[in-house]
Protein backbone atom coordinates (compact mmCIF):
# COMPACT_ATOMS: atom_id res chain seq x y z
CA UNK A 1 0.00 0.00 0.00
CA UNK A 2 1.53 3.67 -0.77
CA UNK A 3 1.80 6.16 1.88
CA UNK A 4 1.04 9.29 -0.03
CA UNK A 5 3.27 12.63 1.08
CA UNK A 6 1.26 15.09 2.18
CA UNK A 7 1.44 17.95 4.27
CA UNK A 8 2.22 17.23 7.77
CA UNK A 9 2.72 18.75 11.62
CA UNK A 10 6.58 17.86 11.31
CA UNK A 11 7.55 18.67 7.51
CA UNK A 12 6.30 19.72 4.81
CA UNK A 13 5.63 16.31 3.75
CA UNK A 14 4.88 12.93 5.71
CA UNK A 15 7.10 10.95 5.30
CA UNK A 16 6.12 7.86 8.06
CA UNK A 17 7.04 4.57 7.54
CA UNK A 18 9.31 5.32 4.86
CA UNK A 19 13.03 4.55 4.74
CA UNK A 20 15.22 7.18 3.29
CA UNK A 21 18.98 6.44 2.32
CA UNK A 22 21.18 9.80 1.43
CA UNK A 23 24.80 9.12 0.48
CA UNK A 24 27.24 12.11 1.91
CA UNK A 25 24.65 12.68 4.49
CA UNK A 26 26.99 13.60 7.28
CA UNK A 27 27.42 17.01 6.26
CA UNK A 28 26.70 20.25 3.95
CA UNK A 29 23.87 19.79 1.59
CA UNK A 30 23.49 15.88 2.43
CA UNK A 31 22.69 16.58 6.18
CA UNK A 32 20.25 19.44 5.15
CA UNK A 33 18.34 16.88 3.07
CA UNK A 34 18.52 14.30 5.61
CA UNK A 35 17.45 16.56 8.57
CA UNK A 36 14.47 17.53 6.07
CA UNK A 37 13.16 14.21 5.50
CA UNK A 38 13.94 13.16 9.19
CA UNK A 39 11.57 16.10 10.09
CA UNK A 40 9.24 14.51 7.56
CA UNK A 41 8.90 11.56 9.39
CA UNK A 42 11.48 9.45 7.56
CA UNK A 43 13.92 6.85 8.88
CA UNK A 44 17.27 7.93 7.75
CA UNK A 45 20.54 6.51 7.13
CA UNK A 46 23.34 8.77 6.19
CA UNK A 47 25.92 6.82 3.89
CA UNK A 48 29.27 8.34 4.47
CA UNK A 49 32.99 8.17 4.87
CA UNK A 50 33.57 10.75 7.24
CA UNK A 51 31.50 10.98 10.34
CA UNK A 52 29.69 13.99 11.45
CA UNK A 53 31.18 16.59 13.44
CA UNK A 54 29.17 15.67 16.27
CA UNK A 55 28.34 12.02 16.02
CA UNK A 56 26.99 11.89 19.12
CA UNK A 57 24.39 14.59 18.51
CA UNK A 58 23.68 13.03 14.84
CA UNK A 59 20.10 13.11 14.36
CA UNK A 60 20.14 9.95 11.99
CA UNK A 61 21.64 6.21 11.46
CA UNK A 62 25.48 6.84 10.27
CA UNK A 63 27.08 4.11 8.39
CA UNK A 64 30.49 4.40 6.97
CA UNK A 65 30.23 3.34 3.46
CA UNK A 66 31.88 3.55 0.22
CA UNK A 67 29.87 3.85 -2.15
CA UNK A 68 32.44 3.32 -4.55
CA UNK A 69 32.52 -0.53 -3.35
CA UNK A 70 29.87 -2.73 -4.89
CA UNK A 71 30.10 -5.57 -2.24
CA UNK A 72 30.01 -2.68 0.54
CA UNK A 73 27.17 -1.70 -0.48
CA UNK A 74 24.98 -4.35 -1.26
CA UNK A 75 26.33 -6.10 2.20
CA UNK A 76 24.82 -1.69 3.78
CA UNK A 77 21.16 -2.37 1.78
CA UNK A 78 20.67 -6.02 2.62
CA UNK A 79 21.69 -4.90 6.09
CA UNK A 80 18.99 -2.31 6.90
CA UNK A 81 15.68 -3.45 8.98
CA UNK A 82 13.51 -2.35 5.76
CA UNK A 83 14.15 -1.75 1.99
CA UNK A 84 14.34 1.55 1.46
CA UNK A 85 11.93 2.91 -0.85
CA UNK A 86 13.92 6.96 -0.80
CA UNK A 87 17.17 7.20 -2.43
CA UNK A 88 19.19 10.69 -2.72
CA UNK A 89 22.41 10.28 -4.06
CA UNK A 90 24.26 13.19 -2.65
CA UNK A 91 27.57 11.56 -2.05
CA UNK A 92 30.67 13.69 -4.42
CA UNK A 93 33.68 14.92 -4.11
CA UNK A 94 36.20 17.40 -6.54
CA UNK A 95 39.58 17.50 -7.86
CA UNK A 96 39.82 20.64 -9.86
CA UNK A 97 42.64 20.54 -12.35
CA UNK A 98 42.64 21.95 -15.96
CA UNK A 99 42.65 18.84 -18.38
CA UNK A 100 45.87 19.43 -19.15
CA UNK A 101 47.35 18.85 -15.61
CA UNK A 102 44.68 16.44 -14.41
CA UNK A 103 46.41 13.17 -13.22
CA UNK A 104 44.72 9.45 -14.12
CA UNK A 105 43.90 9.58 -10.44
CA UNK A 106 41.98 13.00 -10.30
CA UNK A 107 39.97 11.35 -13.27
CA UNK A 108 39.24 8.39 -11.52
CA UNK A 109 38.76 9.16 -8.53
CA UNK A 110 36.43 11.65 -9.05
CA UNK A 111 34.24 9.48 -11.86
CA UNK A 112 34.36 6.88 -9.05
CA UNK A 113 32.41 8.53 -6.51
CA UNK A 114 30.13 10.73 -8.50
CA UNK A 115 29.00 8.70 -10.91
CA UNK A 116 30.13 4.94 -10.02
CA UNK A 117 28.56 5.49 -6.88
CA UNK A 118 25.55 6.70 -7.73
CA UNK A 119 25.36 3.35 -10.41
CA UNK A 120 25.94 1.36 -7.48
CA UNK A 121 23.45 2.64 -4.91
CA UNK A 122 20.56 2.38 -7.54
CA UNK A 123 21.24 -0.78 -8.67
CA UNK A 124 21.18 -2.04 -4.97
CA UNK A 125 18.09 -0.48 -4.03
CA UNK A 126 15.64 0.08 -7.37
CA UNK A 127 15.20 -3.99 -7.92
CA UNK A 128 13.63 -4.16 -4.65
CA UNK A 129 11.23 -0.65 -5.00
CA UNK A 130 10.27 -2.14 -8.50
CA UNK A 131 9.58 -5.12 -6.46
CA UNK A 132 7.16 -3.21 -4.28
CA UNK A 133 5.99 -0.90 -6.53
CA UNK A 134 7.18 2.00 -5.31
CA UNK A 135 10.45 4.48 -4.91
CA UNK A 136 11.67 7.32 -5.49
CA UNK A 137 15.31 8.59 -6.26
CA UNK A 138 16.68 11.68 -6.71
CA UNK A 139 20.44 12.38 -7.54
CA UNK A 140 22.20 15.48 -7.09
CA UNK A 141 24.03 16.43 -10.20
CA UNK A 142 24.83 19.99 -11.06
CA UNK A 143 25.06 22.97 -13.17
CA UNK A 144 28.45 22.46 -14.28
CA UNK A 145 27.15 18.82 -15.95
CA UNK A 146 25.03 20.86 -17.62
CA UNK A 147 27.41 23.93 -18.98
CA UNK A 148 30.65 22.47 -18.48
CA UNK A 149 33.52 24.68 -16.19
CA UNK A 150 36.80 25.35 -16.33
CA UNK A 151 39.29 23.05 -14.07
CA UNK A 152 36.45 20.55 -13.63
CA UNK A 153 36.41 18.21 -16.44
CA UNK A 154 36.14 15.02 -14.31
CA UNK A 155 33.23 16.33 -12.31
CA UNK A 156 31.42 17.94 -15.16
CA UNK A 157 31.97 14.76 -17.07
CA UNK A 158 30.54 13.02 -13.88
CA UNK A 159 27.80 15.01 -13.19
CA UNK A 160 26.58 15.04 -16.77
CA UNK A 161 26.89 11.31 -16.74
CA UNK A 162 24.59 11.31 -13.41
CA UNK A 163 21.98 13.24 -16.17
CA UNK A 164 22.11 10.15 -18.00
CA UNK A 165 22.04 7.52 -15.40
CA UNK A 166 18.66 9.55 -14.30
CA UNK A 167 17.02 9.53 -17.70
CA UNK A 168 17.89 5.48 -18.49
CA UNK A 169 16.65 4.54 -14.78
CA UNK A 170 13.36 6.58 -15.26
CA UNK A 171 13.06 4.54 -17.78
CA UNK A 172 14.02 0.95 -16.63
CA UNK A 173 11.89 1.17 -13.59
CA UNK A 174 8.67 3.89 -14.11
CA UNK A 175 6.57 1.06 -15.37
CA UNK A 176 7.03 -0.64 -11.86
CA UNK A 177 6.58 3.04 -9.83
CA UNK A 178 9.64 4.38 -9.26
CA UNK A 179 10.76 8.01 -10.74
CA UNK A 180 13.89 8.71 -10.75
CA UNK A 181 14.80 12.73 -11.21
CA UNK A 182 18.09 14.94 -10.68
CA UNK A 183 18.50 17.99 -8.96
CA UNK A 184 21.00 20.29 -10.40
CA UNK A 185 22.72 23.04 -8.03
CA UNK A 186 24.72 26.16 -8.75
CA UNK A 187 26.64 27.48 -5.73
CA UNK A 188 25.34 26.57 -2.79
CA UNK A 189 25.93 28.99 0.72
CA UNK A 190 27.89 25.79 2.68
CA UNK A 191 29.73 26.25 5.14
CA UNK A 192 32.77 24.84 2.91
CA UNK A 193 31.51 27.55 0.16
CA UNK A 194 31.76 30.22 3.05
CA UNK A 195 35.31 29.56 2.79
CA UNK A 196 36.64 30.07 -0.77
CA UNK A 197 38.04 33.21 -2.21
CA UNK A 198 35.89 36.23 -2.48
CA UNK A 199 36.24 36.41 -5.85
CA UNK A 200 34.93 32.89 -6.69
CA UNK A 201 31.73 33.66 -4.39
CA UNK A 202 31.33 37.19 -6.29
CA UNK A 203 31.79 35.65 -9.96
CA UNK A 204 29.10 33.46 -8.63
CA UNK A 205 26.73 36.27 -7.49
CA UNK A 206 27.36 37.89 -10.75
CA UNK A 207 26.23 34.97 -12.97
CA UNK A 208 22.84 34.52 -10.77
CA UNK A 209 19.61 36.51 -12.00
CA UNK A 210 18.25 36.40 -8.35
CA UNK A 211 20.07 38.44 -5.65
CA UNK A 212 21.10 36.00 -2.83
CA UNK A 213 22.36 32.32 -3.80
CA UNK A 214 20.67 29.04 -2.80
CA UNK A 215 21.35 27.52 0.68
CA UNK A 216 21.36 24.19 1.53
CA UNK A 217 17.93 23.93 2.55
CA UNK A 218 16.69 24.88 -0.55
CA UNK A 219 18.43 22.48 -2.59
CA UNK A 220 16.48 20.17 0.02
CA UNK A 221 13.14 21.73 -0.49
CA UNK A 222 13.53 20.31 -4.00
CA UNK A 223 15.01 16.94 -2.99
CA UNK A 224 11.66 16.50 -0.62
CA UNK A 225 9.28 18.13 -3.44
CA UNK A 226 10.89 14.71 -6.02
CA UNK A 227 10.71 12.55 -3.32
CA UNK A 228 6.97 13.43 -2.73
CA UNK A 229 4.03 12.15 -4.14
CA UNK A 230 3.14 15.56 -4.93
CA UNK A 231 5.91 14.92 -8.15
CA UNK A 232 4.07 11.61 -8.67
CA UNK A 233 4.06 12.63 -12.44
CA UNK A 234 7.79 13.50 -12.93
CA UNK A 235 10.46 11.39 -14.11
CA UNK A 236 13.49 11.77 -15.72
CA UNK A 237 13.77 15.62 -15.13
CA UNK A 238 16.59 17.25 -14.33
CA UNK A 239 15.55 20.44 -11.51
CA UNK A 240 17.91 23.48 -11.38
CA UNK A 241 18.12 25.19 -8.19
CA UNK A 242 21.02 27.26 -9.01
CA UNK A 243 19.58 31.47 -8.41
CA UNK A 244 19.25 31.76 -12.23
CA UNK A 245 23.06 31.43 -12.52
CA UNK A 246 22.62 28.97 -15.52
CA UNK A 247 20.39 30.95 -17.73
Amino acid sequence: MLIQSKPAGHGHYDFRGRCAVVTGGSRGIGQAIADALGESGAEVYAFDVGEPEKLASFPHRFMRIDITDTNAVKAAIAGLPQPPTLLVNNAGITRDRSIAKMSDADWATVLNVNLTGAFNMIRAVAPSMAAQGFGRIVNITSINGLRGKFGQANYAAAKAGLIGLTKTAAREFGKKGVTVNAVAPGMVMTDMARTLPQEILDRAVSEAALAELAEPQDIADAVLFLLSDAARAITGEVLRVDAGQYI
